[in-house]
């Protein structure tokens, strides 16, 4: 439960620390004293996003501190112990600082956290029923969520968006497959059309290159050949060719080198020119009988290159981008050869199907049980309400197509007298009647909340008289259960509460602030003499309101 609150520079407060209690608590005061900002720091406190603007004017910034009572059993302490953010002392200690820059800090036993952490404890420790509540009871979305909330169906509900969610993937990823297996019918006669433009083809990288050059060379096969005769004959033949020649050099020389040796490696170098003369007609040799055995190539290179032009053409690209346009279209078959099979895809829709239509019957059967059983629960707390002959049921019809949040419509509906029949709340209820039946939804769900604290502000609006009396018995009812905290300007509401806070406003050294006075006795008799009579407090309103808390203290004795 929440021990204490600290507010600092939040608003109109300067400072304020707040000590609260087990059981029932009223927070009251004139409009306008700042009773709701008691409950927006402690929205700040659990992870509401900070607003810079109500830091108080001239301070730097705010600070808020909350300190709660958290068992190590209850879903909060195990929560901060799955998060490492336990205290040894049971306790747990919360501190947010907003700066006036917009920048926030939060911190838990110490240990700095983020706001999602903030608002994922929070939910474990505080429960808020607001003033403008019974509005969303016209919402069919949130009439769901509280027929799940009553039933405890959080988990069920979890399971069906999963199912939802596969179910749904499952679909996309087989139309996926279907339109690709569709486009790929289109496109694979023509793939294989080209591959078999290409098959009689020599494909591999650098072939067309490899073309050009040997049509170069054997096109000028004629120069090649006369050139190379010539050269030959420069070389070897005739009494001046070039080898004859060097090897008489190399002979005259030797013989003188007989006579001065220095000589002799001139001999040597003639010698080596002799030998690499002799080689290189050895290879030109070589080279004229390969080319007399070539004379049939260069016509079918010219064949071959007439063959690369043509499906170049007809292909619209380049020749040697052929290779690159074979490579690809195979792989592209190849590609389409992999496509998973639409019958497997069909079988995992199925089996996801199946599956969600397992789980949301499971939710279909919970929400039927719970739905009775709240009709029940409400309906007899009408009674209490001013709607004694009231009736509330909660109607289960089939959607026209199942979503993640199960196969059903959830429709509350309302007879507020014996002889009206059942009709949804938009149409049957009035303003009244909707905050009256809200209220009493909302204190039949807080007594099977696992959240200890519960908050309700001015959710009591719009009633008044002995239907306010019986909705203060019904919060201190609560309070022997959790500990409750409600905002409210009826008297009779205050009256049932085990201890009373004031919120009241003043000027201090030209400044406004909000303070909170914890009342005693003779404070709460004139608080709640000034609720039930206004601006002028007679000693017979005073007497009704010592009367009035009287009697409910008595009750609450019994």
């Amino acid at each position: 439960m929440l021990v204490a609150l600290r507010i600092r520079d939040f608003v109109l407060v300067d400072r304020l620390t707040l000590e609260l209690g087990r059981g029932f608590t009223v927070l009251t005061g004139e409009t306008g004293a700042g009773k709701s900002i008691l409950l927006d720091a402690l929205a700040l406190i659990l992870g509401e996003r900070a607003d810079p603007e109500a830091i108080r004017q001239g301070a730097p910034r705010a600070e808020f501190e909350a300190c709660f009572d958290v068992s190590p059993a209850s879903p909060a302490g195990q929560w901060l112990e799955e998060q490492a953010l336990s205290s040894a002392e049971g306790e747990c200690l919360i501190r947010r600082v907003v700066e006036r820059s917009g920048k926030s800090r939060a911190f838990i036993n110490g240990s700095a956290v983020t706001a999602t952490q903030l608002r994922a404890l929070g939910d474990h420790l505080i429960d808020i029923h607001g003033q403008h509540a019974h509005q969303r009871l016209l919402l069919p979305a949130h009439q769901r969520i509280l027929l799940d909330t009553f039933g405890g169906h959080d988990e069920c509900r979890q399971f069906v968006r999963q199912a939802w969610q596969a179910w749904e993937s499952a679909q996309r990823h087989c139309a996926e497959a279907r339109q690709a297996v569709a486009v790929a019918a289109g496109q694979r006669q023509m793939l294989e059309d080209t591959l078999a433009l290409l098959a009689d083809l020599t494909l591999h990288p650098g072939h067309w290159e490899e073309l050009l050059m040997e049509q170069a060379r054997l096109a000028h096969r004629a120069d090649l050949v006369q050139g190379v005769d010539e050269t030959v004959q420069s070389l070897d033949e005739g009494e001046g060719a070039v080898r004859r020649q060097l090897l008489k050099c190399e002979q005259r020389l030797a013989q003188l080198a007989t006579h001065d040796s220095t000589l002799t490696p001139w001999v040597t170098l003639l010698e080596s020119a002799r030998i690499q003369v002799e080689e290189v007609l050895s290879e030109l040799h070589r080279y004229a009988r390969a080319r007399e055995e070539n004379e049939e190539r260069l016509p079918q290179i010219e064949e071959e290159m007439q063959a690369w032009h043509g499906r170049a053409r007809r292909l619209q690209v380049r020749p040697e981008d052929l290779p690159g346009l074979f490579a690809d279209t195979r792989q592209a078959l190849e590609a389409l050869e992999a496509l998973p099979s639409l019958e497997a895809l069909e079988r995992l829709v199925e089996q996801a199907r199946q599956r969600y239509e397992e789980v949301a019957q499971d939710l279909s059967r919970l929400r039927r049980q719970a739905a009775l059983r709240l009709g029940e629960t409400v309906s007899a707390s009408l009674g209490d309400l001013a709607l004694g002959q009231g009736r509330f049921e909660v109607a289960l019809s089939e959607l026209d197509r199942p979503g993640p949040e199960g196969r059903e419509r959830v429709e509350f509906q309302l007879a507020a007298h014996a002889s009206q029949p059942l009709g949804s709340l938009a149409r049957i209820a009035s303003g009244g009647e909707l905050s009256r039946l809200g209220l009493a939804l909302q204190t039949r769900l807080a007594q099977g909340s696992a959240v200890p604290t519960l908050i309700f502000d001015e959710v009591d609006s719009g009633i008044g008289g002995g239907v306010a009396e019986r909705v203060g018995q019904m919060l201190a009812a609560l309070g022997h259960h959790h500990q409750v905290l409600c905002v409210t300007h009826l008297p009779q509401v205050a009256a049932c509460a085990q201890h009373h806070l004031k919120v009241s406003k003043a000027v201090q050294e030209g400044e406004m602030t909000s303070s909170v006075q914890v009342l005693d006795e003779g404070g709460r008799v004139e608080e709640v003499a000034r609720m039930l009579g206004g601006v002028t407090v007679t000693a017979t309103v005073r007497e009704h309101a010592r009367e009035l808390l009287l009697r409910e203290g008595k009750r609450a004795q019994r």
